[in-house]
């Protein structure tokens, strides 16, 4: 039975990690690997993987493992590393707002900061940097 969007919102903001509700919820996404999203937000933002790349300051076989689906589980960082490399401003569930450190990530998501920016003011503030 196919769940509602409300619903699987409802679900995901309950789980303590993404790997809990994706494993739980794959039959109901539209995707089925991290490759394959990364697969779909590249051709909606019209992205060359080479870019993205360059972008998120990722080593270049690591970054291709990921987009390639051979390496199945890149830590927080890695994915945040890439959102910053495609431009994205997203909320993503495992960013907290009241956290200093999410705080400063989520802000340069939004305001489609670098990462190189993001991590100066990781920095700044004495967190740990993405990478």
């Amino acid at each position: 039975m196919e769940k509602s969007t409300d619903e699987l919102m409802k679900i995901l903001n309950s789980k303590k990690s993404y790997n809990e509700f994706f494993e739980e919820e794959v039959g109901e996404l539209c995707f089925s690997s991290v490759a394959d999203y990364l697969e779909v937000l590249l051709n909606e933002k019209h992205l060359k993987k080479s870019d993205v790349i360059r972008k998120s300051n990722l080593d270049k076989n690591y970054a291709y493992q990921i987009f390639n689906g051979n390496k199945l589980n890149p830590s927080r960082n890695k994915m945040l590393m890439l959102a910053f490399g495609m431009g994205l401003s997203l909320n993503l569930p495992d960013l907290y707002v009241r956290s200093p450190r999410d705080s400063i990530i989520i802000f340069g998501l939004n305001k489609k900061m670098s990462l190189i920016d993001v991590n100066e003011s990781l920095s700044d503030f004495s967190f740990e940097i993405l990478g």
